[in-house]
């Protein structure tokens, strides 16, 4: 089962140009896909429907959206009627296979000044997979504060290894004649963390190695699919900065996938693909079997 997490910025790439279409032959293949700055009516990229677009582009995928606010860019009066126009950006997802539940969790945020800040969020997806049924989440962290991301991943973590006790987005449908779904403990959280390894925040979510043992697997920490796969280095970076692109030393090791602890074992391969032209980040890759 092959994933990939991308932050698709708009859909705008390092030579500035919007395309979708090459965003979608970049990810296409993957079994889950976890997208992020996804907009509707963004000025930045001339007020495209990405997610339409999105779903044009792969068509064999299902796959819900979750916008992180909606605010007013043009909602007018039109012969008589009330055209509501707002501008959304959120996490996308998308799967080969139906994905049975989802729900957006919005992540804590601080009212800002000088720096714009925007609300979060955590798009959550049960989707039934060869491994038995798994959460994924699409995540976009903030990118201004260790901080504010700390608070965020702490949420977080309560979501991911409460989900069993809270219910997730629906439980108790015998009472309307569903079927009750299962609340699996497997979960691959993946996305843009804009954090770097072994920082404060990182070591919240994924734990501290250890001087002797290495990285401990608990079922309290997520594992990031890199450190299991003792994959290090520079191969590892993921966003590229576009005001110099060339310039290596500034690539960072920002996207990440995790999982749970139940799922360490099945982690076969983690790759970057540095060919992606895309976007500002570069895809992350993960395959589990």
């Amino acid at each position: 089962m092959k994933l990939v997490t991308y932050n698709i910025q708009y859909g705008i790439g390092l030579d500035e140009q919007y395309d979708i279409a090459r965003i979608a032959d970049t990810v296409r293949g993957a079994d889950v896909i976890a997208l992020q700055e996804v907009t509707r009516n963004n000025p930045r990229n001339g007020g495209r429907d990405m997610v339409a677009e999105i779903g044009e582009a792969l068509p064999d995928y299902f796959a819900v959206y979750g916008s992180n606010f909606e605010a007013n860019i043009g909602s007018r009066i039109e012969n008589g009627r009330a055209i509501t126009t707002t501008f959304q950006l959120g996490n996308m997802m998308l799967s080969k296979t139906p994905i049975h539940l989802s729900r957006n969790l919005l992540l804590p945020r601080s009212r800002s000044f000088e720096m714009m800040n925007f609300q979060r969020g955590a798009l959550e997806a049960l989707i039934e997979t060869p491994l038995g049924f798994i959460r994924f989440y699409s995540i976009h962290l903030d990118h201004r504060s260790p901080v504010e991301r700390t608070r965020q991943i702490q949420f977080l973590r309560r979501r991911l290894l409460n989900y069993a006790l809270e219910g997730g987005a629906l439980s108790g449908v015998a009472e309307i004649g569903l079927p009750e779904l299962p609340h699996p403990e497997a979960f691959v959280a993946m996305g843009d963390f804009n954090m770097l390894a072994g920082s404060p925040e990182y070591v919240e979510l994924a734990g501290r190695q250890d001087h002797q043992f290495g990285m401990p697997l608990t079922a309290d920490f997520a594992v990031d699919a890199a450190v299991r796969l003792n994959l290090t280095g520079d191969d590892l970076a993921s966003w590229v900065d576009p005001k110099d692109p060339a310039n290596t030393s500034r690539h960072k090791r920002i996207d990440y996938v995790f999982t749970s602890a139940s799922l360490a074992r099945s982690l076969q391969r983690l790759w970057v693909d540095h060919k992606a032209a895309g976007s500002d980040h570069l895809p992350v890759w993960a395959e589990l079997g």
